[in-house]
């Protein structure tokens, strides 16, 4: 009897500790998130950390994967580029959108795209339809300049469990009905046992 075996293998390189301690397998615990839980415990930690996001500088000055670039809006207050997604494999649609300038989204101010435009460009190229695309962001995210993934709802994309992603048109309604609305309510998110944000908020006592 013949068997199929599929393997599905990640390559990253180079890949830091940060990296490595992603893909290991550990508990998890969910944050419940309130914004002064934000203010005291989550934005200092991040102001402390230094995270770089040199390579997503690169790529919107185009020092890096110009050529990968699907679609530009260089408009230096709401412009972004949409290029590959590094887990892109040429099978699935994996895109990333990177805004000129980034911010958080607990914050509420993440830029307001048009996402009409985007999907019509993405299918444009890929020839799947905006029906067949989930479109979201990350809370939290692997890096701080706000981004957006694009993917075809048949890829089992990581990342992209309810705790975590928060589809962009729910973020543009829920900003367009009150602009205070992410400093108003909580948000859910979940935390690896070894990371060093968890362990601010068992210090602070909120896990």
């Amino acid at each position: 009897i013949a068997l199929l075996i599929s393997i599905k293998t990640t390559v990253v390189y180079p890949a830091t500790e940060k990296h490595l301690q992603k893909y290991l397998r550990q508990e998890v615990h969910l944050i419940r998130e309130t914004w002064e839980d934000y203010k005291n415990i989550t934005l200092p930690f991040i102001q402390s950390q230094s995270f770089s996001i040199q390579w997503v500088y690169n790529i919107l000055e185009k020092k890096a994967e110009a050529d990968r670039i699907i679609y530009e809006n260089p408009d230096p207050s709401n412009g972004f580029v949409l290029v590959p997604d590094f887990k892109w494999n040429q099978n699935q649609v994996c895109l990333l959108l990177l805004p000129l300038k980034g911010s958080c989204l607990s914050e509420g101010n993440p830029e307001e795209m048009s996402t009409s435009v985007l999907i019509e460009a993405v299918t444009k190229r890929f020839g799947v339809p905006g029906s067949q695309l989930r479109i979201y962001l990350h809370y939290q995210p692997s890096y701080y300049h706000l981004h957006v993934h694009f993917t075809a709802l048949g890829y089992d994309a990581p990342g992209s469990s309810v705790e975590r992603a928060h589809l962009l048109a729910d973020v543009i309604d829920n900003l367009a009905m009150d602009s205070m609305y992410y400093q108003k309510r909580a948000l859910t998110f979940a935390l690896r046992a070894d990371e060093l944000l968890l362990k601010k908020f068992q210090e602070a006592g909120r896990v």
